[in-house]
């Protein structure tokens, strides 16, 4: 066989078997020949095609635009590959088609240029299925990029409209907005929905409804059928369909829009129904397929997904708050020798706390802590560590006597949790946390903190001169850690500024007190500004932030409200106290009933400490929120409160001083004891 038969029978052959459109162009761009395979099912004429030019053929949407591509081929010798170009065929111009356009120069063996080939294939189908997948992959790679329901509706409905839909409604069932469970299906009637995004491709497009309302829909429509049956829907709006009529708003809208197609999909989630997207097509977009209702319920389960994921985090973080908000205190505890200011600061694993608690003779509690872990377990140990902490202060215990009971606890609390079955996730989550507690006496001047962990504790001195005490630091609470835990006494004068930060068990450990010493270099602003400071402060640092920092601020205490008596180990010398009080109550202007009661208190305390007590014997009367009486002595002999018999002639002391006072309580030092009673005083405007 000749070559040129060859090459003959292989034109025919691509010409009439090729599955590819095959196109003979001159170098004026008219067809000489052509074969339809691959464009479609359009049945193509001879007439049709042979003698019109390439780019006036198949009803191009951007002819110019083609035509100059081809053309650069034809200068250049450049093929043209794989080209997707649009087009509306006369005989279907209400759809679009797309096709994959290759060029090629054909030329002589002298270089001569002879015009081009060009195969042309239907690739609609093709390229919409693309579209569809990065429809999809976009909704995956954005959608749920937060746990905020309303911005995971928004961020859908920015994907969808206009690559899928002209407008896209989401409503989700109100009560998943919220955090709560979403109800067992079917959905039932009358359940409102809110609408929480709306997306139109036409500006001031009409909606029926404004995002954020809530309300039901009225049935029956496809929208509460599908709600029911948790099936996908496409419904054409075309003929004015009946259940229009069922809901007004909506009849209005999808008429002022132009809509023509509907589809509408659940969103689900193991088998339970969250909400609901409607998709609306106008103008001259294609109707919705089956493939289309594949992606509408690929967009709506992996919605449903982030949409649960978000709603658990709501109800967690809801009941996280239910539980910590009466563990906190509601506003400052007023101390006459103290201004304080607490902050939390929110490090990445850990729940921190911070408190001031007023203590016995005008002295004041300082306490910060600190849960490992996040969410409701660990806000529900810090509310129960706070309140135990509370409980504890009120015995007067020192502070390291104080951390180690609160130890006790935490390693009780830790193997309730290790005897938890094993399913149970707290069963694999160790209870750790840590504490440091202060008691700050104005009299003295004096500050005593144990720590357990490792503290970070700064003085500001009057002047600007900063100060770092050399606080012992305790194991960790919970920890097997045997070691005791110690106390540390260190003067604060009046003006001084304490910052003291929790012990975080995440942070830098060198991190927070260069934090503290900065913001505190100049420690004479108001103490809100210089929280504000350390609060930005550790927002620049965040691996230094503790879980609380309190600030305390050194005050005078009046010393006109505290008076002091030596008394001496002799049965007269009651009569003495009793006269002292009485003369000091007086000039105080405190009322008689109250002066009377004091009076009786001072009796049975002098008297108990002339018996059974060791001199040095003081007494000292201190008038702060409340009017207190205390006496001390150097005996480490414990009273106890004893109810006595009609016929006993003593062991009503410390009864009759329960009797008659708000409080009272013993608290033990190196030197002996102190026996003290309050008394409220009324308020001056009672």
């Amino acid at each position: 066989m000749r070559r040129s038969d060859e090459d003959r029978a292989l034109l025919d052959a691509l010409f009439t078997q090729s599955p590819v459109g095959l196109h003979l162009v001159d170098p004026e761009l008219r067809v000489l020949r052509f074969n339809t395979a691959g464009l479609g099912a359009r049945s193509w004429r001879a007439q049709d095609i042979v003698g019109r030019r390439f780019t006036e053929t198949y009803g191009l949407v951007e002819p110019r635009e083609t035509e100059k591509l081809v053309r650069e081929v034809l200068e250049s010798g450049v093929p043209l590959i794989d080209r997707v170009v649009r087009a509306r065929p006369e005989a279907d111009a209400a759809h679009d088609r797309l096709y994959s356009v290759s060029v090629f120069r054909l030329q002589a063996a002298d270089g001569t240029v002879l015009g081009l080939a060009a195969a042309v294939v239907d690739v609609t189908e093709r390229e919409r299925a693309r579209a569809r997948m990065r429809v999809l992959d976009a909704a995956r790679e954005s959608v749920g990029s937060t746990l905020d329901v309303a911005v995971i509706c928004r961020e859908l409905a920015d994907i969808v409209v206009p690559a899928f839909a002209d407008t896209v409604v989401v409503e989700v069932v109100d009560s998943v907005m919220r955090g709560d469970d979403p109800p067992p299906p079917p959905l039932p009637p009358g359940v409102p929905l809110r609408r929480a995004a709306f997306r139109s491709r036409a500006e001031g497009a009409p909606q029926a409804h404004p995002v954020g309302d809530v309300r039901d829909i009225p049935a029956p429509t496809p929208y509460t059928q599908t709600l029911t049956d948790l099936r996908p829907r496409v419904l054409s709006l075309n003929d004015d369909p009946p259940w229009l009529a069922a809901d007004p708003a909506r009849a209005e809208a999808i008429l002022g829009s132009g809509a023509h197609t509907l589809l509408l999909a659940p969103m689900t989630l193991h088998g339970t129904v969250l909400g609901l997207i409607s998709l609306y097509r106008t103008g001259q977009s294609d109707p919705y397929d089956e493939e289309d209702v594949t992606l509408a319920l690929g967009l709506a389960n992996h919605t449903a997904l982030c949409i649960d994921n978000a709603r658990r985090y709501t109800r967690e973080h809801t009941i996280a708050a239910a539980l910590g908000r009466p563990h906190l205190p509601c506003r400052p505890v007023p101390h006459t020798a103290l201004e304080t200011v607490g902050m939390p600061c929110s490090p990445e694993d850990g729940v921190g706390w911070c408190d001031t608690i007023a203590l016995s003779s005008a002295r004041s509690a300082l306490v910060v802590g600190e849960v490992a872990g996040r969410g409701i377990h660990a806000v529900a140990t810090m509310g129960q560590l706070r309140t135990l902490v509370r409980s504890l202060a009120a015995f007067d215990l020192g502070p390291d006597e104080l951390l180690a009971r609160l130890d006790d606890t935490v390693k009780l609390l830790d193997a309730e949790r290790a005897a938890l079955p094993p399913t149970d996730a707290l069963h694999h989550e160790p209870l750790a946390a840590t504490c440091t507690y202060a008691v700050y006496d104005p009299l003295s001047h004096s500050c005593t903190t144990a720590s357990a962990g490792r503290p970070s504790c700064v003085i500001a001195h009057p002047g600007g001169t900063l100060e770092i005490p050399d606080t012992a630091t305790g194991p960790t609470l919970g920890e097997a850690d045997s070691t005791p835990f110690a106390a540390t006494t260190f003067g604060m004068p009046e003006g001084d500024t304490l910052a003291l930060a929790s012990p975080s068990m995440t942070s830098d450990p060198a991190g927070e007190p260069g934090i503290l010493r900065q913001a505190l270099s100049r420690a004479d602003r108001p103490l809100p500004d210089l929280r504000d400071e350390i609060l930005f402060s550790f927002a620049a640092h965040a691996a230094a932030t503790p879980a609380a920092v309190l600030l305390a601020r050194v005050r005078r205490f009046p010393s006109d409200r505290v008076a002091t008596w030596q008394i001496d180990p002799d049965p007269t010398a009651v009569a003495a106290a009793r006269r002292h009080v009485r003369a000091q109550l007086a000039a105080w202007d405190v009322e008689e009933e109250t002066a009377d009661i004091t009076g009786l208190i001072v009796s049975e305390l002098v008297t108990n400490a002339v018996r059974h007590g060791r001199p040095p014997i003081e007494l000292r009367l201190i008038n702060d929120r409340a009017l207190t009486c205390e006496v001390r002595d150097t005996s480490p002999a414990a009273p106890h409160l004893r109810h006595a018999r009609t016929v006993d002639e003593g062991g009503r002391g410390l009864f009759i001083v329960g009797r008659l006072a708000q409080v009272w309580g013993t608290r033990y030092t190196a030197e002996g004891k102190t026996i003290w009673a309050e008394q409220s005083l009324p308020s001056p405007s009672g």
